[in-house]
Order: C-alpha cells, then sequence, then structure tokens
C-alpha cells in the first residue's frame, strides 16, 4: 500500500486563479472596504501569508480579478456572439443583449463592480484596469458598429450612448426585480441602436 502525503500542492497557477476567485467573492459579499489578506485568504481556504506569493499587494490582487472579471464579461459576450446569426445587425444585438443575462446581469457581478468603481477613485492600478475593461467593451462594440454601419459618422459617440443605455439597463437588472425583462432590455437596445444609427 502506498502512503498518501500529509498534504497535496496545488499547481500554482490553479492556486493563483482560487484567490482570484475568493477576492471577486469577498468583493461582492463584503465590498471594498471587508477586502483583507486575511479576507481572502480565508475564502480561498489557504494560510494567511500565501496572498503574498502570488501578489504584491491586496491592491494587485484587486486589480488581477478586475482583469479576470472583464476577461469573463469578454468571454460572454464573443461567445454571444459567435452563436449569433452571421448577419452583422443580429451579432451587434447578441452583443448588446448578452449584458442582460448572466453570467453578466447578476447581483454578484454587480456587487463586485461597485467595489471595483470604488477603489478607481483611490488606486490607480484599479483605474488603470478599468481603463482596460472599459476600453475592450467599447472596442467590441464598435468593431461590430462599423461592421454593420461602415458609413457610420461617429461610430465612437455611439458606442457611448449604446454602452450608457447598457450600463443603465444593466444595472436595473442585476439588482433584481427590474420593472421590465431582459427581453424588453434587449428590445429597447435595438430600438435605441436604431435611433443612433438611423
Amino acid at each position: 500500500m502506498t502512503a498518501q502525503p500529509a498534504f497535496t500542492r496545488a499547481d500554482p497557477d490553479a492556486r493563483r486563479q482560487s484567490l482570484i476567485e475568493a477576492t471577486a467573492r469577498v468583493l461582492a459579499a463584503k465590498g471594498a472596504a471587508g477586502v483583507s489578506v486575511r479576507a481572502i485568504c480565508a475564502e480561498a481556504g489557504v494560510s494567511a501569508g500565501l496572498l503574498r506569493h502570488y501578489f504584491a499587494s491586496v491592491s494587485d490582487a484587486i486589480a488581477e480579478t478586475y482583469r479576470w472579471t472583464g476577461a469573463e464579461i469578454d468571454r460572454a459576450l464573443a461567445a454571444a456572439v459567435d452563436a449569433a446569426d452571421r448577419e452583422p445587425r443580429a451579432r451587434l444585438i447578441a452583443y448588446l443583449a448578452a449584458n442582460f443575462r448572466a453570467p453578466i446581469a447578476t447581483p454578484e457581478l454587480l456587487a463586485t463592480y461597485v467595489a471595483f468603481w470604488s477603489l478607481t477613485r483611490s488606486d490607480p492600478a484599479v483605474a488603470l484596469v478599468r481603463t482596460g475593461v472599459y476600453g475592450s467593451f467599447r472596442q467590441g462594440l464598435e468593431d461590430l458598429l462599423i461592421a454593420y454601419r461602415p458609413d457610420l459618422a461617429d461610430v465612437r459617440v455611439t458606442a457611448v450612448a449604446l454602452t450608457a443605455l447598457i450600463d443603465g439597463l444593466w444595472l436595473e437588472l442585476s439588482l433584481g426585480q427590474a420593472p421590465f425583462s431582459a427581453e424588453e432590455a434587449e428590445g429597447l437596445a435595438a430600438r435605441w441602436l436604431d435611433a443612433l444609427t438611423g
């Protein structure tokens, strides 16, 4: 019989990822003020000193968590576009509509984002990640707008206007008990798109 080791070491990439996901859960549950080395490590089920092995600081862990969260949203948006009809307008509507459904429109993601937003004015690393995350979202939207309407005069301003509408509808849906459904939000986004690209 082979003896089992008293403990096993997790793969370093898996351990780092577990700390990122734990950071997201702590942000969602406790907000920015509740994030600490101890809280993150307790959530991840690891010793309190392990966070410093993978991240220079709690701020660094939060910034990486924001980056990871943005990448997860990008993947969800890309999957929605890939599943859509090949027609450019259908792909653009799929991108907009994906913001109104899980995994993007959830109370947990909203709570995590509120924590991220609260740190953007005081933490330059988080502010820098925010710029990148929103830049990626808007670039995806602009690319789809150009494919749909290559003659559109000001793609950037149109993307900003659509983003403002999406953010408001996403916020209401993620809070819960919105006075409209995800399908109605999609319809509003499609009407706003048509008005903006007239």
